[in-house]
């Protein structure tokens, strides 16, 4: 991930398929007992790789526990994400007085059937995608992206975002793509400045497509 972000974000990445590492006290909790193996070993990895971002970042490896809607909650004066696929984690931390907020997101590519492409993409972005080059199974692009757009859109407003509430373009020449939030949504928003554009860079390499973003500061 630190090709898709700024030098003010400090990003740690894992391998989860061997991945061995301990939670602290205030993250366990987070967890769950009855969480699976693989659930419990991508937490693990998404938060120790949280604190090895934060170290990097000149700070205290201090915990990450969870929100109750399962949201990392990180210390104060910092915004951050994380994301995992299989095989794959990812922790991006920033300085709050940087930026207002990071969100990415790492998939494994793969064909989306029309079903669920109907959920996650608006007519006009099929339209958008039918014009791309081949090779890429774009939908997977763009849903990565607006995993990401609410990333970043959540922390600041506070509130859900859903697939049809952002419209992604992507320019594959450049990999930046660029997520307009429904005018509602905005307008909806009690927070001061609720962002309406989102842009960011992606990635496809292999069968691993990535996602990254952040919101610079009013």
């Amino acid at each position: 991930m630190r090709d898709l972000l700024p030098a003010a974000v400090s990003v740690a990445v894992a391998e989860t398929a061997d991945w061995v590492g301990e939670l602290l006290p205030a993250e366990r909790a987070g967890l769950g007992e009855r969480a699976v193996e693989s659930r419990r070993r991508d937490f693990t990895a998404g938060r120790v790789c949280a604190r090895r971002a934060m170290t990097a970042l000149g700070l205290p490896a201090a915990p990450v526990p969870a929100a109750p809607n399962r949201a990392p909650v990180w210390p104060a004066g910092l915004v951050g994400t994380i994301t995992h696929t299989r095989g794959y984690c990812a922790a991006a931390v920033a300085r709050h007085a940087d930026l207002r907020a990071v969100g990415m997101d790492a998939e494994r590519d793969k064909e989306l059937n029309a079903g669920v492409r109907r959920l996650i993409m608006c007519p006009e972005e099929e339209d958008h995608l039918a014009r791309l080059p081949g090779g890429v199974n774009w939908p997977v692009v763009v849903f990565s992206a607006k995993e990401t757009v609410y990333k970043v859109w959540h922390p600041v407003v506070g509130s859900w975002l859903d697939f049809l509430d952002a419209t992604v373009e992507l320019e594959p020449d450049t990999g930046v793509f660029t997520a307009r939030i429904s005018p509602a949504r905005v307008s909806a928003a009690t927070v001061a400045d609720p962002p309406a554009l989102v842009t960011g860079r992606f990635a496809v390499e292999g069968d691993l497509v990535r996602t990254a973003a952040v919101l610079p500061l009013r």
